[in-house]
């Protein structure tokens, strides 16, 4: 056993233990750190403007603070931008996460010296919980990956500014510099195809253990290595034991993937965003992902019907309840104070706290008040899937209206990597699960309000080649599941096939 190996396991027991102590201390955690917030708010414009120094109770933090997304807080990044200090967070940040927004455009979302062990530790700290039940310390010894984007930072009011991947990128401590693939070099190249060609070239003939990346985009790397070696990943890297993912559901990726190992690997989600690392899965045996209670995020949590009500009801842990969807609000020491991050989650548990990712407020079709959300045509389709030995490869939903009454529906724009014997039975199965899921749908083809759903094939890498026209190919770009309007299934017409 070579030296990290072995001392990757009393980590891993230190790590566990340190986790479970967080599960059984998780409300009382999250108290603390709303005090410790608020004491070092107070020093800020933000906390000025809105009285932190006169608040002393949850409910009055409440009250003097409303639910804010990015566009809200916008003001306050254009003065940490002009080179002001104690804004949003005690002094400047340390670096500048820049994303993707909506009506801002780019988002440039704070990062400080306290809120980077949130970032960095939590990965690592998934991982090491899922160590002891995995069985392979050895992972350590080997090369690991992570599909990200440039580490190539800009300055923006004399701030480091760039992408969440590349940024964690410059804090991966030096006893795994050694580990790391690709080189800088490759990770700077800002074209996905030649990016991805050099990491094939940098990787095929290695030790490769763990990869980590969003879904699709570890698929497009698996398909060039087997294209290029002519075997499966499992078998062209004998000790690849780990799969890191995030960004997007797993489930709808996961029998591709696996069908490209060639073997089974412990598969590890995560979920983490520029605003913050908010849950990981601990254990390969429980269902949901550990909400991140003790690292410097104060989580409030909105019931999704409530999100765009002018004084919606703003739970803590101690009120959520299992199986109701729920807006995610977050309070952090990088100086985001009830911050609509846009994401809606799902307890699974409340001991402990563990959740899954259920969509995003925005990612919605009720055209005609149906109200479907991601995880619903996800469950849909894979159930479908799954029933008929289908492959997908990818897939977005919108609806089609016609002025005509029963003649609208919902178009499911798929690419197929196995097609199904017979689309109609197909398209039928799916819609009869997102029917039980959905009663407002199932009431909706009832009264022939609307038709059932129907699909269209996406061409052969059609995704991909939309992704790449519209500059937002690799990455952590990923594509909707699903709209409420036309603009991305008119998008696609390139590509959809007939």
């Amino acid at each position: 056993m070579k030296f990290k190996s072995f001392l990757a396991k009393p980590f891993a027991a230190y790590v566990v233990k340190q986790v479970k102590r967080a599960m059984q201390n998780a409300v009382s955690d999250q108290e603390a750190i709303f005090r410790d917030l608020l004491k070092t708010g107070t020093v800020t414009q933000f906390g000025k403007d809105h009285h932190f120094s006169d608040i002393k109770t949850i409910e009055e933090y409440r009250q003097a603070v409303p639910i804010r997304d990015y566009e809200a807080f916008k003001p306050y990044i254009d003065q940490i931008k002009e080179g002001k200090h104690n804004i949003l967070w005690k002094g400047q940040p340390m670096y500048f996460a820049k994303t993707s927004g909506t009506t801002s455009g780019v988002k440039y979302i704070p990062i400080s010296k306290e809120s980077m062990p949130n970032h960095f530790n939590t990965g690592r700290n998934a991982v090491l919980c899922n160590l002891g039940e995995i069985g392979n310390p050895k992972v350590f010894d080997g090369k690991m990956i992570f599909l990200s984007g440039s580490p190539e930072l800009e300055r923006v009011g004399g701030i480091p500014t760039g992408r969440l991947s590349g940024i964690i990128n410059h804090q991966i401590p030096s006893y795994l510099r050694t580990n790391q693939l690709p080189s800088y070099e490759t990770n700077c190249i800002e074209d996905w195809e030649t990016k991805l060609d050099r990491i094939v070239e940098e990787t095929i003939s290695r030790n490769m253990t763990l990869i980590s990346g969003i879904p699709p985009w570890m698929q497009m790397y698996f398909d060039r290595l087997i294209e290029k070696s002519g075997k499966k990943v499992g078998e062209l890297f004998p000790d690849f034991s780990v799969l890191v993912h995030g960004g997007v559901n797993f489930e709808p990726y996961r029998t591709k993937l696996m069908e490209s190992i060639g073997r089974k690997v412990a598969a590890i989600e995560t979920f983490p965003a520029s605003e913050g690392f908010f849950a990981f899965q601990d254990s390969q045996h429980a269902e949901g992902l550990l909400l991140n209670t003790n690292s410097g995020i104060w989580f409030e949590f909105i019931p999704v019907a409530e999100i765009f009500s002018e004084k919606p009801t703003r739970l803590g842990l101690r009120e959520v309840k299992t199986g109701e969807n729920y807006a995610l609000i977050i309070n952090s020491n990088a100086g985001l104070w009830s911050y609509n991050i846009g994401d809606t989650v799902k307890f699974v548990s409340t001991d402990p706290y563990r959740i899954v990712v259920s969509g995003r407020i925005k990612h919605f079709i009720s055209a005609f008040g149906e109200h479907v959300i991601g995880e619903e045509v996800e469950y849909s389709l894979m159930k479908a899937a799954e029933e008929t030995g289908v492959l997908i490869t990818e897939f977005t939903v919108a609806p089609k209206i016609s002025q005509d009454k029963g003649k609208s529906y919902h178009e499911w724009l798929i690419e197929f990597d196995q097609r199904p014997a017979n689309m109609d039975l197909f398209a039928a199965l799916v819609d009869g699960n997102l029917r039980k899921k959905n009663i407002y749908y199932d009431d909706l083809i009832t009264g022939n309000i609307l038709m059932p759903l129907q699909i269209r094939a996406v061409k052969k890498n059609g995704f991909i080649d939309y992704m790449k026209s519209v500059g937002r190919l690799g990455g952590q770009n990923k594509v909707p599941r699903l709209s409420n309007d036309r603009g991305l299934a008119e998008s696609l017409e390139p590509w959809v096939e007939g």
